[in-house]
């Protein structure tokens, strides 16, 4: 059985927190995709200067090929465009996208308690200009990143369970 999902949003919407509480909810493996960037990626960003998909599109290969080389898994990856899920995708198709949902004035706040982060606040508006939600034939839930953790866990678990039609656990996410 395979589990294979990103929790996807821009930085500040609690991928990490929800995305370990998820693992460990679902006995999977937890990858921050922050940990997956090159040095460089990560100099650019701690500098203010946002990526572009020059920087993002090997990163994107690397989460993927992440994906695809672990049964039961799951990686926080920022994941904003639909091309950059479609670059995931394409090392592991049966991914599954958690889109967390959170308003910019929550992101803002949470990423001015985050100071020795490497993504710096100044960074939010490019990335809420690069988002681009889940569409209807992707394969994912969307989900509300303000509710209590628990919650989240226990949306994105019902989400799976009924994409699979399993009232438990997912056994595939195609």
């Amino acid at each position: 059985m395979s589990v294979r999902i990103v929790v996807m949003g821009p930085s500040g919407s609690g991928k990490s927190t929800v995305g370990a509480a998820l693992a460990e909810s679902l006995a999977a493996r937890f990858v921050d995709g922050d940990d997956l960037h090159p040095l460089t990626n990560v100099d650019k960003m701690a500098a203010g200067i946002p990526l572009d998909d020059e920087d993002r599109m090997p990163w994107l290969q690397v989460v993927g090929r992440t994906l695809a080389a672990e049964v039961r898994i799951v990686v926080a990856c920022s994941a904003l465009r639909r091309r950059y899920r479609d670059a995931i995708r394409a090392e592991a198709p049966d991914a599954f996208f958690v889109e967390l949902h959170v308003t910019r004035k929550k992101l803002a706040q949470r990423l001015g308690g985050r100071p020795d982060h490497f993504m710096p606040a100044s960074l939010l508006d490019s990335q809420l200009e690069a988002w681009e939600p889940l569409t209807d034939d992707e394969s994912g839930v969307r989900v509300d990143a303000a509710l209590p953790l628990v919650q989240e866990v226990a949306a994105i678990r019902k989400a799976l369970a009924a994409m699979t039609g399993t009232p438990g656990e997912p056994q595939s996410l195609r």
